[in-house]
């Protein structure tokens, strides 16, 4: 059931009518009027909960919240002030905006999306000023991505293209452009056809050695792979990809900005997960081996084990490039499995790593009979064991599919798998999570346990109706 929504002007009533007609202090009547509309129901995530502010000395003048402070400042000053004047209004207003979605979400429905790209586009030729500008569209966009229009577009476009040797500027823009993109389909494909890929592209290669930049545009390509947004049946997800792959030397030019960070985790756990995503074909996978790509992964993964974000990424990327079956031997003959085996002993509390692991050895084993011998032998089967146990309560944890690769091509497996105790635990997830279900009834099938499985369709003709 979905939840009943107020406006802001209702939720500011109720704190008012607190504090005049039942005397309260401010703080206590924000509260009660909090807990008043929980109660029955209201959704108050887009609700700016705090008390408005004077604007002035004028006790008389009606109270707004600071963010539409700063934005009627800049509403007043945008036709006659010099955006260098506005700065101040304009700082204040991302700073308002930076403190969460229901301020900005309260400045949009207040128009302030034409205000502040009015200020972009005045300040396109000044650095300082664009900076300073681009950074208010970038708060007010976050989690906003409808506002941005062609006109916006283009704004982001232009400042790409003239200030492409700037690195805070394009650092900037692309954080704008990775907002606007993101869950935004329409946006992603119209900012793609207007040639923003090979803008991000340039710029990573540019300024390789700027680290928030090299995350920032890694993490706008990333996004320029997504589909994720639910308003879209069919998105252009992999079109993108290819794209960035083929038209654009992506693999390369992310391969090298690795090499140049490879004392920064942060930078590197950007970097491998949109390597990740960029392996959307057989022969990526392979540039990515040929590239270094893969060495550098192992090497990361070997070197890294004290941080678990990075090797989570690192996993995912191992994962991704391995769906190439000449890449799973590489990594096997290059001791990935054990390097697996040991990341996932060292950080068996994390269910994020735990996960990736299980689906690395996973696709590992995959019709790979080889490889299925070493994971047992380096004690894979175990760990994944080890992980299901630990952490029962975490569908993708389940390890049936990787149990399931490693018995279907080699039976003997079957019993030393069984004296781990797979049979209970795999009976547990599927007890305990719907979506085991096909896969961990497949799993017990192969591993030889009793397993009831039901026939969906029989084939034969019959009424719909009873």
């Amino acid at each position: 059931m979905a939840k009943r929504r107020i406006t802001q002007e209702t939720f500011d009533a109720a704190v008012r009518e607190n504090m005049e007609e039942f005397e309260m202090d401010p703080d206590e009547a924000l509260r009660e009027a909090v807990e008043q509309f929980e109660s029955q129901g209201v959704e108050l995530n887009c609700i700016v909960k705090a008390v408005p502010a004077v604007s002035s000395e004028d006790k008389q003048e009606e109270q707004t919240h600071e963010v539409l402070q700063a934005l009627d400042s800049l509403r007043i000053g945008k036709e006659s002030a010099s955006v260098t004047d506005m700065t101040a209004d304009i700082k204040r207003f991302t700073e308002h905006c930076s403190l969460g979605f229901a301020q900005r979400y309260l400045a949009a429905q207040k128009d302030a999306y034409p205000v502040i790209l009015s200020c972009c586009k005045k300040s396109l030729e000044d650095k300082e000023a664009v900076l300073t500008a681009l950074s208010a569209l970038a708060a007010l966009t976050d989690g906003q991505p409808d506002l941005l229009d062609a006109e916006g577009q283009r704004f982001l476009l232009d400042v790409l293209k003239k200030y492409q040797a700037v690195s805070c500027v394009t650092r900037v823009a692309i954080h704008t452009v990775r907002h606007c993109c993101l869950k935004h389909e329409q946006n992603r494909q119209d900012l793609v056809k207007a040639g923003v890929l090979p803008l991000m592209t340039g710029a990573l290669k540019q300024h390789s050695g700027c680290a928030e930049l090299v995350k920032e545009a890694s993490a706008a390509l990333r996004v320029m792979t997504f589909d994720d947004d639910v308003r879209v049946t069919f998105g252009h997800a992999h079109e993108h990809a290819k794209s960035i792959v083929l038209e654009h030397n992506g693999l390369k030019v992310l391969i090298d900005a690795a090499k140049a960070h490879f004392d920064n985790t942060s930078v590197l756990s950007e970097l491998c997960a949109t390597l990740s995503r960029l392996a959307v074909r057989n022969e990526f996978c392979q540039d990515i081996c040929d590239l270094g790509g893969l060495k550098l992964i192992m090497t990361l993964l070997a070197d890294s084990y004290e941080s678990p974000e990075l090797v989570r990424q690192v996993l995912s990327a191992i994962r991704a490039i391995a769906g190439n079956d000449d890449v799973k031997d590489t990594v096997v003959n290059a001791g990935g499995v054990q390097l697996i085996v040991i990341a996932m002993n060292r950080h068996m509390s994390n269910p994020a790593v735990c996960e990736q692991g299980c689906a690395c050895l996973s696709v590992l084993a995959l019709r790979k009979p080889n490889n299925c011998k070493v994971i047992m032998e380096n004690g894979g089967a175990l760990a994944a064991i080890q992980s299901m146990k630990t952490h029962s309560d975490v569908v993708n944890v389940q390890a049936c599919m990787l149990m399931r690769n490693l018995v279907s091509r080699m039976q003997n497996y079957s019993q030393p798998i069984l004296e781990m105790g797979a049979e209970a635990l795999i009976a547990q997830a599927l007890k305990t999570h719907q979506d085991c279900g096909d896969v961990g009834k497949a799993a017990l099938r192969d591993l030889g346990c009793q397993v009831e499985l039901r026939e969906l369709w029989t084939g034969k003709h019959g009424s719909l109706t009873n």
